[in-house]
């Protein structure tokens, strides 16, 4: 009897006990297929919420770079009587020169000079560099960049512009802030009575510096830069009594 269980050969066993060959079984090109749509649609969906987080987080690196503007700007004012520098020398004599581009804006409110002026005063360069600008579409755009110095090889990059000090006409014009003490500023925008600044009622509403922006209603701007701004659909900006703050503007994207 023992030697006839030993003898069964292992085909002859229940099948419930038969020893399953060892194969690997692949993926079928369906199931391939499913998998890749899968991973799209993850994909469809996630890359969209990265992208928005990253450009709040370079928002808020660019409101943190203004904010530090802000203060040094303030404490350069109490160490000069309260004056702003008259540096329109620099506007002509930073590389590049003074506006060159022969489209929008009319006058050059790139504030490479800013940089020369504080450079003793600021803890890092790159406080003058918008972090949106250098990877977006603007990264290129003339009209966005100049350096803060005549070495481009030690020079910081800057980014921002500054509108009130974007002319080197002379005398110096009521809405530009050359020289002048800062508490004259408001006042003689208002004086000024350009349509293009407004009215403002006092510091809290005059833009002291801004990101780069291109609005869509100019025309006469290349098609590469014309609508877009350094953040989505608005830009952040210092003002002159000091606080930063992040606007919404329609004409850009």
């Amino acid at each position: 009897m023992l030697e006839s269980k030993k003898s069964l050969d292992k085909t002859n066993l229940p099948r419930t006990t038969r020893i399953a060959p060892a194969y690997r079984r692949g993926f079928s090109l369906i199931e391939l297929l499913v998998v890749i749509a899968i991973i799209a649609v993850l994909a469809g969906l996630l890359l969209p919420a990265l992208g928005r987080a990253k450009g709040s987080a370079q928002k808020s690196a660019c409101l943190s770079n203004l904010r530090q503007l802000g203060l040094t700007w303030r404490l350069y004012l109490d160490d000069n009587e309260g004056k702003f520098p008259d540096r329109r020398d620099l506007k002509d004599s930073l590389p590049g020169g003074y506006k060159p581009w022969t489209s929008w804006p009319r006058s050059d409110p790139r504030a490479g000079w800013a940089a020369v002026v504080l450079q003793g005063s600021l803890p890092r360069t790159r406080i003058f560099e918008c972090p949106a600008i250098r990877t977006g579409p603007l990264r290129n755009a003339v009209q966005a960049h100049q350096f803060g110095g005549v070495d481009t090889n030690t020079a910081p990059s800057v980014n921002y512009w500054m509108w009130r000090f974007d002319q080197t006409a002379d005398p110096i014009p009521l809405d530009n802030f050359w020289g002048k003490p800062a508490e004259r500023c408001a006042p003689d925008l208002r004086a000024a009575n350009n349509r293009f600044i407004g009215i403002p009622i006092g510091p809290v509403e005059v833009e002291l510096a801004v990101d780069p922006y291109f609005p869509n209603t100019v025309r006469s701007l290349p098609d590469e830069i014309r609508g877009w701004s350094a953040h989505l659909g608005g830009r952040n900006r210092l003002m002159l009594d000091g606080h930063i703050e992040y606007f919404k503007d329609v004409r850009t994207r």
